[in-house]
């Protein structure tokens, strides 16, 4: 992990004329206008792997998948932004290695571009299964890149039989859509619950009866061991790991994300499941920042690292480092939260949890799909998951980020205005 000693002040970078920035997601998009925002003169260079301007990857598991939003729509700002703001885009193209001697990027097409500062904002990729039967086969899937949408919802008519592989965020979301179009679902989950790594037992069992009710087979505690295949090389069985076989004509594979930190790794940067960064988003080169789902960054709470995959996070980085380019270095601590859409039903979760934390429920008999749990570490409220209420999340994301000392008992109360929990504001006094 780099550490404090290893970085010097911004002002030895030296003039800071190009900021070059190697992904065009989310992270690196709002990087981009964010700099120009906050009125940063310098030339801007971005550089994407997609032929496309920065769009955003959240509905390809959701709306889009579904048909109900046009790849335009997807794009995070229109492309006449890009022109507005003179940032310099190249598109369908890679960088294949840095020169941190030099400062300069090596593209895939043998070009050289040079930078003061350079921010890399390369994502991740879906994890794999290493199983030769699925090198040739056009029936299995996985999501990150809307092309993976577009190529998926071809498969997805009613009546087919689509087996997912994770019980995360993104196996539930398009097990919900794929329900949505009549098409028969199977969940493989390796885990004993759903959405283990990331919320309560609560929760997840809330989830997995929802998905039951809906008419998917869910199968937690189970791993896959082999996959069956056909004359044509596509996937028709999914054979777990007590012998049975889930017949099936489309496959999502949904089991995570890997880092791609080749780049970083090959210039010798820190590496660790992710870049490893400062406070300040620099890596152990003090001309070279990470953000996004690829960097890992000091965590104030547990004095450990940690690496999210958001985009609240993609984006308070962004701007994190855009102020700290033109103006002051600060560190980055703000508080994460997620969100999921599955059905008709809204998850959304602030803050992050410990083994150790008080869990409090908090359900209204009236509102059977919707309802709250929240953990205390000391009485102070540190994290909340919140179902089908975006206005109790807007009181949560408050007690989480003042870290309020809350009487568990009140809390779990659903009769009782969770507004009033809130510090009062002092009164003005003539």
């Amino acid at each position: 992990m780099p550490t404090a000693d290893k970085h010097q002040a911004l002002d030895t970078v030296g003039v800071v004329d190009h900021v070059v920035i190697v992904g065009a997601g989310q992270a690196g998009g709002d990087l981009a206008a964010s700099l120009r925002e906050l009125s940063y003169a310098g030339r801007i260079t971005m550089v994407g792997s997609e032929d496309s301007y920065p769009y955003s990857r959240h509905p390809l598991s959701k709306s889009y998948l579904l048909g109900g939003k046009p790849r335009s729509e997807l794009l995070i700002r229109p492309e006449e932004t890009y022109r507005r703001f003179d940032i310099e885009f190249e598109r369908g193209v890679r960088v294949v290695a840095i020169d941190r001697d030099h400062k300069h990027v090596i593209l895939d097409d043998g070009r050289d571009v040079g930078y003061d500062v350079l921010v890399l904002a390369t994502g991740g990729l879906p994890r794999t299964y290493p199983d030769a039967a699925l090198d040739h086969a056009s029936n299995v899937f996985y999501l990150r890149v809307a092309e993976h949408a577009d190529a998926l919802r071809k498969h997805l008519v009613p009546g087919a039989r689509l087996t997912v592989v994770g019980g995360g965020y993104i196996g539930l979301e398009v097990a919900a859509v794929a329900r949505g179009l009549g098409v028969e679902v199977t969940l493989v989950e390796r885990e004993e619950r759903l959405l283990a790594r990331v919320t309560s037992p609560v929760t997840s069992a809330f989830f997995a009866q929802v998905h039951d009710e809906e008419g998917v087979v869910v199968r937690t505690g189970s791993s896959v061991s082999s996959f069956e295949v056909g004359a044509d090389r596509n996937v028709t069985g999914v054979v777990l790991d007590d012998g049975s076989t889930i017949q099936t004509d489309v496959c999502l594979i949904g089991i995570g994300l890997r880092p791609n930190t080749d780049l970083a790794q090959a210039a010798g940067l820190d590496v660790s499941d992710g870049v490893l960064v400062d406070s300040a988003l620099r890596t152990s080169d003090v001309s070279i920042f990470a953000i996004g789902d690829v960097a890992r960054y000091p965590c104030r709470d547990s004095g450990d690292t940690r690496r999210l995959e958001s985009i609240p996070n993609c984006t308070e980085q962004a701007r994190a480092v855009a102020r700290t380019l033109t103006s002051v270095t600060e560190p980055y601590e703000a508080v994460p939260w997620f969100w999921s859409d599955q059905y008709d039903m809204k998850l959304q979760v602030v803050g992050l949890a410990a083994p150790s934390d008080v869990v409090v429920v908090r359900r209204d008999p009236d509102r059977k799909r919707s309802f709250a749990v929240f953990y205390l570490r000391y009485n102070e409220v540190c994290a909340a998951e919140i179902v089908s209420s975006p206005r109790d999340f807007a009181i949560a994301k408050k007690l989480v980020h003042q870290r309020v000392v809350v009487d568990p008992d009140k809390l779990a109360d659903a009769a009782a205005p969770l507004r009033d929990l809130l510090p009062r504001a002092p009164s003005s006094s003539r």
